[in-house]
């Protein structure tokens, strides 16, 4: 299984490395649409939808947003060049705010699994209620990482997967090595905050090696780190409450279209939950030194 993961990771990783870096921004977004419109259909059996029209339903539904954003944005870009508007890096608008509720969001599922998982476990949705909730936790994570892409240099979207990746197999050694004290029993046995811990450690390291390789002034050094180790923390909780959709919908992996890993979601579970909170972050931080 171990080594399942690790070629599909080593496949998976330079193929993100060249979206990231070769792709203009209108196709790594259709692209990154792709992909979270298959981790929806993983969600929709999450969601015990049975029947493959169900399904195309809840895809096609999921695309009418993802439409309507990327026109907006877009048009903002083209009114940015063709009036005395501020670039379009620093335009803060109405579509800024969508920010909130989806960090909001994940704070919450953070503070519930913390203060008890098996809370979670017992939460009674309808399908309906599954379906919207899964829906919109996919479309954040599709517009803000697309929008982090258009906003910024492509360096910081590969520093947010890097950033995952190294608390990701941080966390695993440090639990292997020390784990003992269990972090969400109920939801992931697997699962300690010795591993968590790892993960954290990881995170200040790679924001500190990632600002002074590009400069960065003191007080924003240390933002950018806090920053890296609030968005490994969320990314921790978000892989928990994924864990939990499965178990209460009792099985093991979303999918298994990942030999090794399972599903898109058993992939992306992390950064689904964290790209929101970093891309926020980036914003506050740019809006503070700006």
């Amino acid at each position: 299984m171990l080594l399942q993961r690790v070629i599909t990771a080593s496949i998976l990783a330079p193929l993100v490395v060249c979206a990231i870096f070769l792709l203009p921004h209108v196709y790594f977004t259709l692209l990154w649409a792709i992909v979270l419109l298959i981790a929806a259909w993983e969600w929709a059996n999450l969601a015990d939808v049975k029947t493959v029209l169900g399904k195309v339903v809840f895809l096609l539904v999921m695309l009418i947003p993802m439409i309507f954003l990327h026109f907006w944005t877009q048009a903002l870009e083209v009114l940015a060049q063709l009036t005395s508007w501020p670039d379009i890096r620093t335009y803060s608008g109405v579509i800024e705010l969508l920010m909130i509720p989806a960090v909001l969001f994940w704070v919450w599922v953070m503070l519930k699994i913390r203060k008890s998982g098996a809370e979670l476990l017992e939460i009674k949705l309808s399908q309906f209620k599954k379906l919207l909730l899964g829906g919109l936790v996919l479309l954040a994570a599709w517009f803000f990482l697309s929008r982090l892409m258009v906003l910024e240099e492509p360096a910081m979207t590969m520093y947010f997967f890097l950033l995952i990746w190294a608390a990701d197999i941080a966390a695993y050694f440090a639990g292997k090595k020390f784990g003992i004290t269990k972090l969400a029993i109920d939801i992931s046995p697997g699962k300690t905050v010795e591993g968590m811990n790892g993960a954290l450690v990881a995170a200040a390291v790679m924001g500190l090696v990632f600002t002074l390789s590009f400069g960065f002034s003191f007080l924003s050094i240390i933002d950018f780190m806090l920053l890296s180790v609030i968005t490994v923390l969320v990314s921790i909780y978000g892989d928990l409450f994924f864990s939990a959709a499965k178990r209460i919908r009792g099985v093991k992996d979303s999918g298994t279209i990942l030999p090794g890993h399972g599903g898109l979601l058993d992939r992306l579970d992390s950064v689904i939950a964290a790209i929101p909170v970093f891309y926020a972050g980036v914003w506050f931080i740019r809006w503070m030194y700006s």
